[in-house]
């Protein structure tokens, strides 16, 4: 019998618990205009920090081995899926209040470009996230689809939580967050380059 934290039964424990999140944050803040923003300001932060999990699974593995970080790889496929689904509810949190505002609602067509690009990517990798599915796409194709919807999303966290962090300090740990993350992959990658030239490097000598 499967764990309820590894494997699949991890993508219903986290969409429980962010449904539970979602009806938590309208009960306390309410369903006005204010209480819409705090549960579209609660919804992108839960949706970052399990996105965080699934950008920084594979690095963190090199760096830091152990029993932690062994259960984000082995799980990273489960969390990307709970990360969509969260991402979807904070899309869904986006409509309520823009359908609740009308005319009053408005955004940039840059952010509606870039964000629903985000999302249709994030679609694809979702429906792809599965073994036959992702057969029938092909490995090379399936890397390419994930590689780029993985670094268009951290572009959409980045350019928001950067800008958010010049208007107000509190955004600050988020974009060092974001920013660090990348820190983290790049470093990861430099890590194996150096790893796989080493025994070409000694044999050479």
């Amino acid at each position: 019998m499967s764990k309820p934290w590894q494997g699949w039964p991890l993508v219903g424990v986290a969409s429980a618990l962010l449904v539970a999140l979602q009806v938590a944050v309208l009960a306390t803040a309410g369903t006005d205009e204010p209480g819409l923003r705090e549960l579209v300001r609660v919804s992108v932060r839960v949706s970052f920090a399990i996105f965080l999990l699934v950008f920084v699974a594979r690095p963190v593995r090199v760096f830091w081995p152990g029993l932690f970080t062994r259960w984000l790889v082995r799980n990273r496929r489960q969390l990307g899926v709970s990360f969509a689904v969260a991402h979807f509810l904070h899309l869904g949190d986006i409509v309520l209040l823009a359908l609740l505002l009308g005319d009053g609602f408005e955004i940039s067509p840059v952010t509606l470009l870039g964000g629903g690009l985000a999302y249709v990517l994030l679609a694809a990798m979702t429906a792809t996230s599965f073994d036959r599915t992702a057969r029938w796409l092909g490995p090379r194709r399936w890397k390419r689809l994930h590689r780029a919807g993985l670094y268009w999303l951290w572009v959409i966290f980045a350019q928001s939580y950067t800008f958010g962090a010049l208007q107000k300090p509190i955004n600050v740990p988020l974009a060092l967050a974001v920013w660090g993350a990348l820190a983290l992959r790049i470093a990861a990658w430099r890590a194996r380059r150096a790893s796989a030239a080493a025994p070409a490097t000694v044999h050479a000598g």
